[in-house]
């Protein structure tokens, strides 16, 4: 099915800025509470909310197989579960109302009150209910580094890295969407000189900027996901801070991995960015050595330049770029991912997320984490205001933002943002 959506040429009859990451090239989706409090699946050009529920039943959707319920709901799972077909048509239907020359809704004004929404008339919800949640360890600078920092640079990837994307699974229930404060979580630390843990709020709170993945219906229990088809069961992509506190995490790790140093709050941005509005920015990504098992071996280009940065704004003051990345420097792709995910029979759901881990650079400045950029506090960052940080501080808000861009078209996924807060007291 042809991407029209796609087409670098067109434009929309709404007034929409320059720079916006919202063209009516991109088409995102996500869910939104509108002004009279109705709950909606949606999309957005510029900056524009659109209802797609009040669209479908005001019968702009007309010829497409869609139920009448399909966008009055609070979350995308249902719409993404109809799968790429319906997505495709939709999609190409949406650009299509709002291109330059197609006046059916713009002139109607009765009907554009009822479908069109301003930013600050809306309040964004979390885009889907995320039935499982895994994240993996996928770029070869961040592990390596990891690597070299609690073990040594000769040992820094275990043997296995090289030959499977690594992952664990995540705590799907603490998933927040951008904007929501987070608490600094307690836990046990390691022990000191006494042989006893230490106890109470995390020192060493920190940001991994990650993008994830949102799945459809994929495979029945005991089936696989073939690298082939692999990307026919990815939705988009969101970006993903996935918050660690590292002395909890360091304490706990072994043997069996993450738990509460992870478990405290995930953010990702609201909107949805499907695979299909990324197509042009496709890239070969990193060259894998030794090649990967046949069922991991991926003919076509498989990353997507997406330029990524992190950035911290203490509370009053002015925010710092602290990291700048690229998604395409991931070394196991989004369909690796899931096919290795897959291989041993897991089923796959709709709204199920895998976040790709902190995705890192060559350079220091191309680093994902506090851990990295700070090479675990030894070298503080100062920001803008004069003050140090060797972690996040109480207060501190970070911001993830990501974006693609040619010489034809700007796609962006917007803010991925959270402001820590104080632990509470016991």
């Amino acid at each position: 099915m042809p991407l029209t959506a796609n087409d670098p040429k067109r434009k929309t009859w709404l007034d929409t800025p320059a720079d916006t990451d919202f063209p009516i090239q991109n088409i995102p989706f996500g869910v939104f509470l509108t002004r009279d409090d109705i709950i909606t699946i949606g999309t957005r050009i510029g900056d524009y909310a659109i209802d797609l529920g009040a669209l479908h039943q005001l019968g702009y959707f007309k010829g497409i197989d869609l139920t009448d319920d399909i966008f009055l709901q609070d979350s995308l799972n249902d719409f993404i579960a109809d799968g790429r077909k319906t997505w495709r048509l939709v999609r190409n239907r949406i650009s299509d109302i709002f291109l330059e020359g197609n006046n059916s809704l713009r002139d109607n004004k009765e009907h554009c009150n009822k479908v069109l929404f301003t930013m600050d008339e809306i309040e964004m919800q979390l885009p889907v209910d995320v039935g499982d949640y895994t994240d993996f360890y996928a770029s070869k600078e961040h592990a390596f580094n990891v690597g070299s920092l609690f073990r040594d640079p000769e040992n820094a990837l275990l043997p296995n890295w090289l030959h499977i994307p690594i992952g664990y699974h995540g705590r799907s229930s603490s998933i927040i969407p951008s904007g929501t404060p987070i608490r600094r979580p307690v836990g046990q630390t390691k022990p000191g000189d006494y042989a006893i843990p230490g106890f109470g709020p995390t020192k060493l709170l920190d940001f991994e900027l990650e993008m994830a993945f949102i799945t459809t219906d994929s495979n029945d229990l005991g089936k696989r996901v073939s690298i082939n088809d692999a990307e026919n069961y990815i939705f988009g992509l969101v970006l993903f801070n996935d918050w660690s506190a590292r002395d909890i995490q360091a304490w706990e790790y072994v043997p069996l991995g993450p738990f509460l140093g992870k478990s405290f709050a995930s953010t990702i941005s609201p909107w949805i960015v499907t695979l299909d509005a990324l197509e042009s920015f496709r890239v070969e990504g990193p060259a894998q050595n030794p090649e990967p098992l046949p069922y991991l071996k991926q003919g076509k280009k498989k990353n997507f330049d997406i330029k990524l940065e992190a950035s911290i704004q203490p509370e009053g003051g002015e925010e710092t770029v602290v990291a700048a990345s690229n998604f395409k420097y991931m070394y196991w792709s989004m369909a690796q991912q899931l096919t290795h995910h897959t291989v041993n029979g897991c089923n796959v759901r709709s709204g199920d997320m895998m976040g790709s881990g902190t995705i890192s650079g060559p350079t220091k400045e191309s680093y994902g984490s506090m851990l990295e950029l700070t090479w675990r506090g030894k070298n503080p960052i100062t920001l803008k205001d004069g003050t140090q940080r060797k972690f996040i501080n109480d207060n501190d808000t970070v911001i993830l933002r990501g974006f693609c861009q040619n010489e034809k078209v700007r796609i962006g996924f917007g803010e991925c943002s959270g402001k820590v807060l104080p632990a509470l007291p016991f």
